[in-house]
């Protein structure tokens, strides 16, 4: 599945990837191009941020993907791991996470309620605890880009955020 970044999606939802860097006390974000096919291209972009950094990814407004290399590897969370089962890119996250691909179809399929699998607390050092992580994941009422809003409100990046992805503030105001 072709997907550009900071744009529509092929589904019509909308895909952004940006780096969040915490440097002298003050969040630093950054778009970067990502066609969503490679986990690799989030990990590079986000190790070439000054400071403890992250990739933030928002697939079709579907799930979100939190990408954050360590020295010791890197930490994954996918939002969704339900949508592994339809989108090659959250299956190839479980993948590096380990986990198999839910083995869901048909009515057990659409009936499946989203959970989050991953380092749940990936940003628990900003402040982040992986069970509030954890809520903001699964709240199958909120779109991943507002999921990802949540979740910079929590760690006080929001606004840097905003200002970094165009469009994002007030995206659904008319849901």
């Amino acid at each position: 599945m072709e997907r550009s970044w900071n744009s529509p999606g092929p589904e019509g939802g909308f895909s952004f990837a940006v780096t969040a860097a915490y440097v002298d006390g003050a969040w630093q974000v950054s778009r970067f191009e990502d066609d969503f096919s490679d986990p690799a291209t989030a990990e590079r972009a986000a190790r070439r941020s000054p400071g403890a950094a992250f990739a933030l990814l928002c697939v079709d407004d579907d799930y979100f993907v939190l990408v954050r290399p360590t020295p010791k590897g890197v930490n994954y969370v996918l939002s969704d791991a339900v949508a592994a089962v339809e989108d090659d890119f959250a299956a190839q996250i479980l993948d590096e996470l380990g986990v198999d691909v839910p083995d869901l179809e048909g009515e057990d399929l659409i009936e499946a309620e989203a959970w989050a699998e991953g380092d749940l607390d990936i940003l628990a050092d900003f402040g982040l605890s992986e069970q509030v992580l954890e809520v903001i994941a699964e709240d199958e009422d909120s779109w991943a880009s507002e999921q990802l809003v949540r979740l910079a409100e929590e760690i006080g990046l929001d606004e840097e955020l905003l200002n970094a992805v165009p469009g994002l503030d007030g995206l659904h105001d008319d849901d």
